[in-house]
């Protein structure tokens, strides 16, 4: 498919200005340089109850330019209005569907295995691609074999206004590894920066269905193993939509996701000495139990002034008890 232009697509709501409402990629020609056809880019929306941003995430990827794109939503079945806009905007879309699935990592991987690119990515529904993002892509880096292509993401507050831009510092499977200093230090990959062969993602398996919160970064570990580089392109790639609702705010659970994942490439980590993989595990461990000290510390006053967790425990349950009773 080549990308619509905005004349093409709905007119944006009353209001909306700028990037991707009233603004669009500069295209690219249908043929490159050298007379041969631009190789298929994938793109696959997750999606469930997100019809306030649904609009601009779907504008953002059909505004790219690029002449061979296909584009799968997957929504879960949402009861807002985000069907609504997925049939207004169908004429666009590769392949839509809304129907109850088995979570975000499960609906990437059908789009995964619908897809034919020679690269893809995913999209959250609260996300979007930055202008010109593939059109920069694909004539100042193109597409080399088994590697991973990470651009720079926006952060943006709940209504799209610019934040911060985040640039990673993972160069290597250790300092993937390295959650202190590295992930948790500003280095972190952001899911949507990234562009990644598909072929080879499939051959390992796609996302783990099971995982809800670390999917992405237990992928970039297997790509590493599998023996991917990763290559910086310095090119502003997406836009990542900060809002209380996200699941990115449930801490605890995610860090305990992230640490089991990391601690279960370690021990596939052929490439790492025994020594290294030691100090990186000791490293998690210590990571997890000061982080978990901190979080204890932070959920309450009799936590805060140091009383045991078992006592504080029982306590909490007795305070609910005694505060159904007095509803009863």
């Amino acid at each position: 498919m080549r990308c619509p232009t905005l004349k093409d697509l709905p007119e944006p709501p009353n209001g909306k200005r700028g990037w991707p409402w009233t603004e669009e990629s500069v295209p690219l020609p249908p043929p490159r340089s050298d007379g041969q056809p631009w190789p298929c880019l994938s793109v696959i929306t997750p999606s469930f109850n997100q019809g306030r941003f649904l609009e601009a995430t779907l504008r953002s990827v059909l505004l790219q330019g690029y002449p061979n794109l296909e584009y799968f939503v997957l929504d879960g079945g949402s009861t807002d209005n985000s069907v609504e806009i997925l049939q207004k905007y169908s004429p666009w879309l590769s392949y839509w569907v809304s129907e109850p699935d088995g979570g975000q990592s499960a609906a990437i991987n059908r789009g995964l295995h619908m897809s034919s690119g020679l690269y893809a990515t995913w999209i959250n529904s609260d996300d979007m691609l930055y202008k010109n993002a593939l059109v920069e892509h694909g004539t100042r880096i193109g597409f080399a074999k088994n590697t991973v292509y990470v651009g720079k993401c926006f952060y943006t507050d709940v209504t799209g206004r610019v934040v911060t831009l985040h640039e990673g510092r993972v160069h290597s499977l250790e300092d993937l590894l390295r959650i202190k200093t590295i992930w948790r230090s500003g280095g972190h990959i952001v899911q949507p920066e990234v562009l990644f062969p598909l072929e080879l993602v499939l051959e390992l398996g796609g996302l783990n269905a099971d995982k809800h919160f670390t999917m992405d970064y237990e992928l970039w570990g297997k790509l590493f193993l599998a023996g991917a580089s990763f290559q910086y392109t310095n090119i502003p790639f997406a836009m990542f939509r900060m809002h209380s609702s996200q699941k990115t705010h449930d801490g605890w659970r995610i860090t305990q996701s992230l640490l089991s994942t990391a601690t279960k490439v370690v021990t596939l980590a052929d490439c790492l000495a025994e020594e290294t993989k030691n100090e990186i595990l000791a490293e998690l461990e210590a990571y997890k139990r000061d982080y978990w000290n901190n979080h204890w510390r932070r959920s309450g006053r009799l936590a805060r002034i140091g009383l045991p967790p078992a006592i504080v425990v029982r306590l909490r349950k007795l305070r609910t008890s005694l505060q159904r009773l007095r509803s009863a």
